[in-house]
């Protein structure tokens, strides 16, 4: 019944923008925090950016600047805004819910940036 549905991943050109979207259902959207994390090949899956239900942001440093991340709760979507692309910043995205106090979080199933050269 929980779903995370993204949507925007595509290959890009270095210094272009991406906007990733991630659709919730099955859950009160409003009292989870919302994350964007991303896995590239061979290395550890990392934390890009996440926002409270208060929408308090965090980043990633080497994305400060260039990344936004934002919540929509009448929506159910989060999203997260990528300029000035870097093909550093190559991977696969992937949405995160996490519950209050620990007991849930789910995980879309993972978008495709590609950066060229």
């Amino acid at each position: 019944q929980v779903q995370l549905v993204e949507s925007g991943g595509a290959l890009v050109q270095a210094g272009g923008s991406l906007r990733l979207s991630c659709a919730v259902s099955g859950i009160v959207f409003r009292i989870y925090t919302m994350g964007w994390y991303r896995q590239a090949p061979g290395k550890q899956r990392e934390l890009v950016a996440a926002i409270t239900t208060r929408s308090t942001t965090n980043y990633k440093d080497s994305v400060k600047g260039r990344f936004t991340i934002s919540r929509d709760n009448a929506k159910k979507t989060a999203y997260l805004q990528m300029n000035s692309l870097k093909p550093e910043d190559t991977a696969v995205y992937y949405c995160n819910a996490q519950s209050p106090g620990n007991l849930g979080d789910y995980w879309g199933q993972g978008t495709q940036v590609t950066v060229s050269s």
